[in-house]
């Protein structure tokens, strides 16, 4: 099968197209992959700066969408099955294999492009806002990089939620992303946008902040909070990890949250399938419509994984598989 293999800790460059053996695991769900999610974890990956360190070679792919070829009995999946499914690595290839408690039926509303955009991000979003955020029916949800793949995810899960939703984008055309997903409002960044969010809501501050950028803006995201608020920390795109001077948090009655989804699911499997019924009502509410950006071919991943270091991405990059594509990937 062809595959895209990081051969070097060079960035998208040590990125090699390559002919390798499927994978043949009778205990996991084994998937001919029609779409998979491109994601910055996996940018990060690819220059040994993630948190989770792995060495090459290996195929880099998180999230895939496809049919299922085989699958272990008693899992509930069959041949032909479609299916999206959170791989954490070797989705960049024509077939893969995923754990069946991370895999899931595709809603019949959704795509191959879609289901590739709709596991990881959705599930941490949910994870985030839901579970760890306690984010509520009518409250304000302020949501940062608002027109990438996580940022829609986080939208559109505050929409099912029942949140008043304002996002939070660099420029113009990421505003229009962030509205088409759903947002109710939408601030395009600039020195005072803290106060314009406060202002969306009467004076009285945002509910919850999902912050998947860090950085500079982190402060002020604090500020922006109503009392009793939460920030959830996501991630950081922004390559910068922000402090906090507690001190704020006592006088406001606020706090700071962590969510990483990886390690909870690690440490609690059944977490995935209890998020994905979650997320299937939201489909089924019209709620969800995962925003898919622009598309490449399994043989330009690298050109896929530069988009997103460009910072040029809005909604969710996805590389959509050929059985023709024959071209190396470097």
């Amino acid at each position: 099968m062809k595959a895209q293999q990081l051969q070097s800790l060079d960035g998208p460059a040590g990125l090699h197209l390559v002919d390798l053996e499927p994978p043949d695991d009778p205990g996991k769900v084994v998937i001919d992959v029609r779409a998979a999610g491109v994601s910055f974890p996996e940018l990060l990956y690819t220059y040994g700066r993630y948190q989770e360190r792995r060495d090459p070679p290996f195929v880099p792919g998180i999230e895939v969408a496809g049919l299922v070829a085989s699958a272990p009995e008693g899992s509930g999946f069959a041949p032909g099955d479609r299916v999206c499914a959170c791989t954490y690595f070797g989705g960049w290839a024509e077939r893969a294999a995923a754990e069946p408690h991370l895999t899931f039926r595709l809603p019949a509303a959704l795509d191959f492009a879609a289901g590739a955009a709709l596991v990881v991000n959705y599930q941490t979003a949910y994870f985030c806002l839901a579970m760890r955020g306690r984010l509520a029916a009518c409250e304000h949800l302020l949501v940062h990089g608002a027109a990438g793949g996580l940022g829609t995810a986080g939208i559109q899960v505050g929409l099912g939620l029942g949140a008043r939703v304002i996002a939070v984008v660099s420029d113009d055309e990421k505003a229009a992303t962030a509205s088409a997903a759903g947002a109710h409002d939408v601030i395009v960044l600039g020195e005072h946008w803290a106060k314009e969010a406060r202002a969306l809501t009467g004076g009285h501050g945002v509910d919850v902040v999902f912050d998947v950028v860090g950085g500079e803006r982190f402060v002020d995201s604090l500020r922006s909070l109503a009392p009793a608020g939460r920030l959830v920390v996501a991630g950081f795109a922004s390559g910068e990890i922000p402090e906090v001077r507690v001190n704020r948090l006592l006088m406001t009655n606020t706090e700071v949250v962590g969510a990483a989804w990886g390690a909870w699911v690690a440490a609690h499997p059944e977490t995935p399938g209890k998020i994905g019924d979650a997320l299937d009502a939201m489909v089924g509410k019209g709620a969800i419509r995962p925003v898919v950006g622009p598309r490449f071919a399994l043989a330009d991943a690298p050109e896929a994984l530069r988009t997103l270091e460009r910072r040029a991405a809005v909604g969710k990059v996805i590389l959509e598989l050929d059985a023709t594509e024959t071209r190396d990937g470097a």
